[in-house]
């Protein structure tokens, strides 16, 4: 699957081209430094989390359907802490560590082990379990984010990340 991110002003878009030949668009509001579902995809990817956000696009369904499936499924949070059901811990994981690799871009600095731990947290709260990380793979994807950080910030609108996801 094809997956192009385009820098815009006020929000991002997102074009997804599937190997079966049928694509989706959205647009999401921009939050950080860099988009949320590219930090989706250098974790989920180096996790190789096969039902975290990407591999859920890949199955077909639209971006903007995810959150959806995620309530209905038992997505924790303050208002809905269920054990979520099994199709959405990888999910649930993606998101949480999602969440503290975003927190590093903002703080200037990742410590393996104080990420393993906040991410613990987040996922003890989502009812999902950590996923095993060593402090290698950790500091490798803090300097993935962070590469995506100093590029993504610098680039004019218009400008295109684009990356392959390789379903299952």
């Amino acid at each position: 699957m094809r997956v192009t991110i385009v820098k815009g002003i006020g929000d991002d878009r997102i074009d997804i081209a599937r190997p079966d030949g049928t694509t989706a668009h959205t647009r999401f509001p921009k939050k950080g430094p860099v988009p949320h579902d590219a930090v989706h995809y250098i974790v989920e990817g180096a996790l190789g989390l096969k039902r975290g956000f990407w591999g859920m696009i890949a199955g077909g369904l639209h971006p903007e359907d995810v959150q959806e499936i995620a309530k209905a499924a038992g997505h924790a949070s303050a208002r809905r802490a269920n054990i979520p059901d099994a199709s959405i811990v990888e999910l649930l994981q993606a998101e949480r560590l999602v969440e503290c690799f975003e927190a590093t871009l903002w703080s200037g600095d990742c410590d393996a082990s104080s990420l393993r731990e906040v991410a613990r947290a987040g996922c003890t709260a989502s009812h999902v379990p950590l996923p095993e990380m060593s402090d290698a793979m950790i500091l490798g994807i803090a300097a993935r984010v962070s590469a995506l950080r100093d590029a993504w910030g610098p680039a004019p609108v218009d400008h295109c990340w684009s990356f392959e996801w390789r379903a299952a």
